[in-house]
């Protein structure tokens, strides 16, 4: 066994321990803890590929394929004794963290786009952040509730998220939904409602029924999903939307997931199809029209490359910029 392999794993894994868990998820905290404290089971997860060894990605890969959840001293020989299943799933899957919370986050730039509207977003997965218009909108502003509902009553998916500022929210009207993804996922089969569902940290049990409800919603109205690199695939799926309607181009926390040489085609190929909106990291890419100004650590919520917003990378608060644009557009 490579030693240096099974130190990378230690360090990875105690990192995640120290740094990502803890408060999050009691359940990978322990299992983190162990590989990094355990050289059998840390050198259980050494023939998973370097770039798919990500704690999220292999736990998810342990529940679902039935690891213990309950007892570490359980777990810990289970992994052993699956480290070839384990690995070959680690192959094959990946993080499609389709987080329909993001929809809070997104709702202040698509507001400001008039309507109809096609939806086209780049890094889909099961497409759950292209029904905004399907959820229900709960944002606490101080003392304020500002509540938003689809035009035919109050949504089964119900988002919260703190709002500062005062940007317009209306509910944007949406006539087409697409999206492309280099695996995407069907909001009607079992196995890929089931990957998804494990995506969700044990622990984030509010977060795993946000997700079923979104899953129901698409799977009544699946959205036209394609399988391929985000900027090939784009002119393509692109001139498929209605010509009466407005194609907006969403790349919602995808970027820092295309490799740092191919996020300005993304990029490049969104502006050209019609407007971008984006949430991310300020220091990912050079797609912002002037400095993004975000200063909580959150992501940059942009709208054609201006920053409007600084914002949770899940949408759980939204700061929008003092002296930005409040009118729709």
């Amino acid at each position: 066994m490579d030693q240096d392999a099974v130190d990378a794993v230690v360090e990875r894994y105690g990192r995640f321990a120290r740094d990502e868990a803890p408060g999050r998820s009691a359940v990978y905290e322990a299992w983190a803890h162990r590989v990094a404290e355990d050289p059998t089971v840390a050198a259980a997860l050494v023939p998973i590929p370097e770039t798919r060894r990500q704690p999220p990605l292999v736990f998810a890969v342990m529940r679902v394929q039935g690891a213990p959840m309950d007892d570490v001293d359980a777990w810990a020989p289970w992994v052993v004794a699956h480290a070839d299943e384990i690995a070959a799933q680690c192959r094959v899957r990946s993080v499609q963290t389709n987080e329909p919370l993001r929809c809070a986050a997104l709702l202040p730039a698509l507001a400001r786009i008039d309507g109809p509207i096609a939806l086209l977003e780049v890094g889909a997965s099961a497409g759950l952040c292209l029904y905004p218009d399907r959820y229900s909108y709960r944002y606490r502003r101080g003392d304020e509730l500002i509540a938003l509902d689809p035009v035919d009553g109050p949504s089964t998916v119900e988002l919260h998220s703190d709002l500062t500022g005062d940007p317009v929210l209306r509910m944007p009207e949406i006539v087409w939904r697409a999206g492309i993804d280099l695996n995407p996922l069907d909001a009607r089969d079992a196995d890929d409602r089931a990957w998804l569902e494990g995506l969700v940290w044990p622990g984030e049990e509010g977060r795993r029924e946000r997700i079923v409800a979104a899953l129901d919603i698409a799977a009544v109205d699946p959205p036209l999903l394609v399988c391929g690199d985000g900027a090939d695939a784009l002119p393509a799926l692109a001139a498929q939307a209605p010509a009466d309607a407005t194609l907006v181009v969403t790349t919602p926390g995808v970027l820092a997931h295309v490799p740092r040489a191919r996020r300005g085609a993304v990029i490049d190929a969104a502006r050209t199809a019609g407007r971008w909106v984006t949430l991310d990291a300020p220091a990912l890419h050079d797609g912002w029209t002037g400095t993004p100004g975000v200063k909580r650590g959150g992501f940059a919520l942009a709208l054609d490359g201006e920053v409007l917003a600084e914002v949770d990378p899940l949408g759980a608060w939204v700061a929008w910029h003092p002296g930005g644009a409040s009118s729709a557009q």
